[in-house]
């Protein structure tokens, strides 16, 4: 006799069951685990095949791994303004990065220029200006504190704007220039708008000029670790009504391409008696990609001398409680002499911190000591909510392991139970 051929409901019923046992096999605790870790072993050996072939390709060091070891704080060179190194992150300008100062005219941008070019000095350093406004001033860069001789400050006084960045980046390259300076962006002239005629039209020769000397720089400096401090002007734009009518030149590649851009204003004038000595200046970090922005610092520039550290440091005393005033009288809680009179009225105490450089530094390390632990307690407090935000992590992990193996065991006696009752009500219907 033939075999009945099976019905379509006994085929479908058979496919049921056997997708059933694949399903019940591929969704085990075990063999979830070892598919994902068999992945995460293909997944690394992937990686390192690809890091060796990057590495083949592009030289060592193409790809690096960030471990702890291989975080470095950024260093930075002092700006001669206590309060102006305080509000860019406590370090002053950032090394290997590219900063903007700019403001309106006589509001002292060379001046803050030339004092970190003297502070780099100060400490060995050797910079570079280029002075394409052709209005350097060697007798008052040298009052300002700029050593002159030998090597350590070189002028360049390029005659289009293509030659001034080219000498820029020669210098970066050299590694051996710590600070250089381009004075300034609006007189970077391009070659096409000197060779043509006074009247001639040139739209976006500069800003193209500057976008691609930024992108060969930026990368060079980078490696190199030099401060680039560029100097810009203001412009009015047309026709704004609302909002602030200010701009710079040179289009927008230098906003993007400055990890710190300054602002620089003229606040009001110093005087004695009835001559003026000097300003009261204001920079605003308007962008800084290595400490928080818009913080603001005031100090004062004095004509002939620049940067009066020894006011800034009194004012950011007097800010921070470490120098008290009581009327015209000025005093201190000094450290080994206990109470100590410094004198009366800010410009005879400000020449006693002249003539005593040791007191002027005593009172710069109490104000830096005294800002330290609050950076210090910020950090450790966020050392410790993203550790204890790992552990969670861990813990939520066990658990959930934890709850997925107790819904494996459980599940295979719920279903048994199941089928037994099915069974029992078959029997019980036939005996019926």
């Amino acid at each position: 006799m033939l075999e009945s051929p099976r019905t379509d409901r006994e085929s479908r019923i058979e496919n049921i069951a056997v997708a059933a046992k694949k399903s019940k096999k591929t969704s085990s605790p075990s063999n979830a685990s070892s598919k994902t870790g068999a992945s995460k072993n293909d997944r690394e050996k992937a990686l390192q095949s690809a890091l060796a072939n990057i590495e083949k390709n592009h030289g060592k060091g193409a790809v690096l791994q960030m471990t702890s070891d291989y975080i470095v704080p950024i260093d930075g060179i002092s700006s001669g303004s206590l309060s102006l190194d305080l509000a860019l992150g406590g370090r002053g300008l950032p090394r290997g990065r590219i900063c903007e100062l700019y403001g309106p005219e006589g509001s002292g941008k060379t001046t803050l220029a030339l004092e970190v070019v003297a502070q780099a000095q100060k400490n060995g350093g050797y910079a570079a200006f280029i002075d394409a406004e052709h209005a350097f001033d060697p007798e008052y860069a040298q009052r300002v504190g700029v050593q002159m001789d030998g090597l350590r400050f070189s002028l360049s006084q390029p005659s289009y704007g293509e030659e001034g960045l080219d000498i820029a980046e020669q210098f970066i390259k050299s590694g051996a220039v710590d600070v250089i300076v381009v004075d300034s962006v609006a007189a970077l002239v391009p070659k096409a708008e000197i060779d043509g005629e006074i009247g001639d039209t040139f739209v976006g020769v500069q800003a193209r000029m500057m976008s691609q000397a930024l992108r060969r720089l930026t990368t060079v400096v980078g490696k190199t670790k030099a401060v680039v401090i560029f100097i810009n002007q203001l412009r009015e734009k047309i026709g704004v009504m609302f909002g602030n009518p200010e701009t710079t030149p040179g289009g927008r590649a230098l906003k993007f391409y400055s990890s710190v851009r300054i602002d620089v204003r003229r606040i009001g004038a110093l005087k004695q008696g009835e001559k003026i000595i000097g300003n009261r200046t204001k920079a605003t970090v308007v962008k800084n990609k290595v400490a928080p922005p818009f913080r603001r610092a005031e100090f004062d520039i004095l004509y002939g001398t620049g940067i009066s550290m020894e006011g800034d440091v009194l004012d950011m005393g007097l800010q921070h409680g470490i120098v008290q005033k009581s009327g015209a009288w000025f005093s201190m809680n000094h450290p080994e002499q206990g109470e100590l009179r410094l004198g009366q009225g800010r410009e005879m105490v400000r020449q006693l911190l002249v003539d005593n450089p040791d007191l002027c530094q005593q009172i710069s390390t109490l104000i830096t000591a005294q800002l330290q632990p609050a950076k210090e307690s910020e950090s450790e407090s966020k050392a410790s909510e993203s550790k204890a935000a790992a552990k969670g992590q861990e813990q939520s992990k066990d658990k959930d392991q934890d709850k997925e193996m107790e819904s494996g065991a459980g599940a295979a006696p719920a279903r048994k139970t199941v089928r037994k009752k099915a069974t029992r009500g078959r029997k019980s219907g036939r005996s019926g």
